[in-house]
């Protein structure tokens, strides 16, 4: 949801599969270390010292990336001569044409993308078979292989610097917005992955993003051991987010216990593959999950499992990007590509951070107030527990009449967003400018927000509308992705550097979204906030962070694990994977919940089609946090556009100019430690 640094993710590297290249190819490297030295000697002699040096550091980016096929000795060293920029004024300027040019390359490249999928991603009529073909097809497959052969990419990385991360952490708050930006377009080309390599890995994520999209159980087919429903007809539920979310909403209800045990079954028969293939989006056969019975024209027949296609899908995004992995000399594993590149936090750090939050003994008093609230012990499923929440004192069924009555179709929605921004408080020139950018569209999947790569563009909102209006679970979602579109309109279109748009990385973008998502009942008038609601506030937000703390963590050690088993089948990575998320919540939950070997860890669709994006979610519910805290008093609107113009900086320097404070926890987890002393009384 980033713009440079995503653009350069989804743009240049992060599309790739298995190809075969030799050794050469893969690293540059073709220029000799007395070429290198003559092209310096050349330089400095010509410039004053103060470019020493810019000019060793310049050649030396070059000569890393340089092939055969780019030229020989005397093409290299005519390059640098011609090209290393000593004037200030002349670099300033080249910054800027780089800033133009590339907004126009990734913001038309981003568009095409998004229109050549929309059949795939949005619930517009059927899906033809060409239109597969078509979301396959990656325009931006060539840009970084072009850049490179026109020379482009080396001017850049003759003139403006690649740093590492320790260098970026340690001396990034002392830079100037000019010198971020040189940075952010150096790393641009801080890999040279061949055009087709990325071309295949667009193939493998839509691949996997269209069997997620469309990954629906029909609840009204599900049968107890009686043979009786209990779910409405009609409802229609995406895995994972249509089922976890229906589990939360009966906890409203008085009978909602067994609806949540079979809910659970449900997604436990997913994370086996125990599944029957003929219940996945069909709503012709009825499923007893409990005895995994598939029953058709009142005729019981064995199931038929789906044959770990689940894993497949993931084991395919792995092995492209692990063929992707010599071209990232500095970055060799998607590991590090997630977390040095594009998260900037190293992973050691992160993890502590996560663990952090898990072992805090305030987590044992939140268990015993949850069991105290529910009268009963603690289940697997209540890591969902959302009690705390406001909308717990409302029944879904009286929430979804009041969204339909409200927004009967998408377009009440579109043209009811500045009525939004302005219930947030933003200010009326604000919110029609922000409504202005963002185009909402009718999704196939659970929903998503997608930014413009170009000011001249708009941002797309994605969401679910059933027959008959929009219901509370199409709203609650729509307000979180209009959290992301309100990012991503500020972060591109009030920003000064192009290359600095965006946020520091997908965590902060997600702070914001559930920063909208927590006001969804405000909006409709039925919540007001005081001093209670700001306790149980906090105890929801602590809890919603351990649970997406634990799933975050079965999701690198499965890439983990992926890495350690290269050649693995999907039959050997779902065994893993179930071994992994029993591993993690034997550890971290089995002593709240006095069970073990519970997989519901496992269930995240996010697993299978992001590439290890679930870690972010945590990191996010602890950055919204923070933000909530400095936004006590202050306006949101004003605060959020200051915020989000702060670029795509390092996360700490983000957030010390942001909020003050460096990322912690710790705040996090001593509000939860006064809430339970309040709430329990």
């Amino acid at each position: 949801m980033q713009r440079i640094k995503e653009a350069t993710a989804v743009l240049l590297s992060i599309l790739i599969v298995q190809s075969i290249h030799n050794t050469n190819c893969l690293a540059g490297g073709a220029v000799q270390e007395n070429t290198i030295a003559q092209a310096i000697s050349t330089l400095t002699s010509k410039y004053v010292a103060p470019q020493e040096w810019r000019i060793n550091k310049g050649v030396r980016q070059v000569a890393d990336f340089w092939r055969a096929e780019d030229g020989d000795d005397k093409a290299f060293l005519d390059f640098c001569s011609n090209h290393f920029i000593a004037d200030s004024a002349l670099l300033k300027d080249t910054l800027r044409r780089f800033e133009t040019n590339f907004e126009t390359v990734f913001g038309h490249n981003n568009e095409i993308g998004r229109d050549l999928s929309r059949p795939i991603q949005l619930d517009i009529g059927p899906i033809l078979p060409v239109d597969y073909l078509f979301a396959e097809y990656d325009p931006s497959a060539h840009v970084n292989a072009d850049f490179f052969k026109t020379k482009i990419a080396f001017v850049a990385l003759l003139n403006f610097p690649l740093t590492t991360l320790e260098e970026r952490l340690k001396s990034g708050q002392r830079w100037t917005r000019g010198q971020w930006a040189q940075t952010r377009l150096a790393h641009l080309f801080a890999q040279r992955v061949p055009a087709e390599v990325q071309q295949q890995l667009t193939k493998a994520y839509v691949q996997a993003d269209d069997y997620i999209s469309n990954y629906n159980i029909y609840m009204h087919e599900l049968m107890d051991a009686k043979g009786q429903r209990l779910f409405p007809e009609g409802l229609k539920l995406i895995s994972h987010w249509g089922l976890r979310d229906e589990l939360k909403a009966q906890y409203a209800k008085p009978d909602g216990l067994a609806r949540q045990r079979m809910i659970q079954k449900v997604m436990e028969r997913i994370i086996r593959q125990e599944i029957p293939q003929n219940v996945i989006n069909n709503d012709k056969v009825q499923w007893d999950p409990v005895a995994n019975v598939v029953i058709d024209r009142n005729q019981k027949m064995p199931a038929v499992a789906e044959s770990d296609t689940r894993y497949q899908r993931l084991l395919a995004v792995f092995q492209a990007e692990h063929a992707a992995d010599p071209y990232y000399p500095n970055l060799p594993t998607k590991m590090d590509r997630r977390f040095q590149r594009d998260r900037e936090i190293p992973e050691p750090e992160f993890e502590k951070l996560l663990v952090s939050v898990l072992t805090d003994p305030v987590g044992k008093d939140v268990a015993k107030l949850i069991t105290k609230r529910l009268k009963r012990k603690l289940e697997p499923f209540d890591i969902w527990y959302n009690g705390f929440k406001p909308r717990s004192a409302y029944d879904e069924s009286e929430l979804d009449k009041i969204v339909a009555q409200k927004y009967p179709a998408l377009s009440a929605f579109q043209n009811g967003l500045p009525d939004i921004l302005s219930k947030l408080g933003f200010a009326p020139q604000t919110a029609q400018f922000l409504a202005s950018k963002v185009v909402v569209d009718p999704s196939r999947g659970a929903g998503h927000a997608m930014g413009a790569g170009r000011r001249e563009d708009n941002a797309h909102l994605r969401t679910r509308l059933p027959q008959g209006g929009m219901n509370y679970k199409g709203y609650n979602i729509a307000i979180h992705e209009f959290g992301h579109n309100v990012e991503q309109v500020f972060s591109l279109n009030k920003i000064d550097h192009y290359f600095l748009s965006g946020v520091p990385n997908t965590a902060f973008t997600e702070a914001f979204a559930f920063v909208f998502q927590s006001r969804d009942l405000d909006l409709l008038g039925l919540s007001k906030p005081d001093e209670m609601s700001e306790h149980l506030k906090a105890l929801d937000t602590y809890w919603a962070t351990c649970e997406i703390a634990a799933v975050g963590l079965v999701d690198m050690r499965v890439w983990h694990w992926m890495y350690e088993h290269p050649q693995a089948s999907a039959e050997e990575l779902k065994r893993a994977t179930v071994l992994i998320a029993q591993e993690i919540w034997n550890q971290y939950w089995a002593p709240l919940f006095g069970v073990k070997d519970v997989i519901l860890l496992g269930v995240y669709s996010h697993m299978i089609d992001a590439g290890l994006y679930l870690p972010d979610y945590s990191l996010g519910q602890i950055i919204m946090f923070q933000i909530e805290q400095h936004l006590k008093g202050k306006n949101l609107g004003t605060e959020m556009e200051r915020m989000c113009t702060l670029g795509s900086i390092t996360p700490d320097a983000w957030m010390r100019a942001a909020v003050g404070n460096p990322i912690s926890a710790q705040p996090l987890i001593d509000a939860a430690k006064a809430a339970v002393k309040i709430v329990k009384q």
